[in-house]
């Protein structure tokens, strides 16, 4: 259907080597796009666009560290420079620090704010001329079920995904005048390295997941690939500042 096809499309995804990142770069890939993956690992990262290559995709890496102003504007110019355009931007990369808030340091708090959240908006601000210019463009943050609910032993995280929410909603409704939709997904316990991290630090946490998930089981990558096409194509293009969970019903179940 065309309503979803992305051929002719550049999406550069954050955080695309692994993980939720991975998987819909992977579903936008598969739509036709073509996959700047952009992080700061390079072996991991020429991996996954190997494997997105295996895919039939036009892909290539390109350094990121999320956390540099600069280097989330260089990230755009290169893509530009690359393809020609940007149509899709998929703000993925994150990380966590789990400890009890008491006992985090300040530095540890501006380090996860840094990452998840104002390297979000500094990508989305380098983003926006080069939508506007092209007509419009479809801008993708990835939250957490932890923009809903709290986390004793990720506050830091929890606090960025909430923002990154009210940042999606905000910027939503600043360039709605510009065709540029911009919207959060949220996604529940999905597996991944991350979550293998969480699931070694907090105990009980797999059995608590199984329990509270209407869905009987752990997410994947792969779940995450169809809300990510809907998101950057056609068919999304009365759909903005909206937050979709995509975690097997764990947001609904009491």
């Amino acid at each position: 259907m065309k309503l979803f096809d992305l051929s002719g499309k550049v999406a550069i995804v954050t955080g695309g080597n692994g993980g939720i990142g991975l998987g819909m770069a992977e579903g936008l890939a598969a739509a036709g796009a073509a996959i700047v993956v952009a992080a700061r690992n390079r072996e991991k990262s020429e991996a996954a666009v190997a494997q997105l290559a295996a895919l039939g995709a036009s892909s290539t890496f390109i350094a990121l560290d999320v956390a540099d102003p600069a280097s989330c504007r260089a990230l755009v110019r290169e893509t530009v420079e690359r393809f020609g355009r940007l149509d899709i931007l998929v703000n993925n990369a994150g990380m966590s620090v789990r400890k009890p808030p008491q006992d985090l340091a300040v530095e540890e708090w501006h380090q996860v704010l840094d990452t998840n959240l104002t390297g979000a908006l500094v990508c989305c601000q380098a983003a926006y001329p080069e939508m506007k210019r092209q007509g419009g463009g479809k801008i993708i943050n990835i939250g957490s079920m932890f923009a809903l609910f709290g986390a004793a032993y990720a506050v830091a995280y929890s606090a960025s995904k909430g923002g990154l929410v009210q940042l999606t909603k905000s910027l939503a409704t600043a360039w709605a005048a510009d065709n540029i939709q911009v919207n959060a997904v949220l996604p529940g316990w999905i597996d991944t390295e991350l979550t293998r991290d969480a699931r070694q630090q907090v105990a009980g946490l797999h059995e608590r997941v199984l329990r509270r998930t209407p869905a009987g089981r752990w997410g994947v990558p792969d779940d995450l690939a169809g809300v990510a096409v809907f998101l950057a194509a056609a068919a999304s293009d009365f759909v903005t500042g909206a937050a979709i969970p995509v975690d097997g019903g764990f947001a609904v179940e009491f």
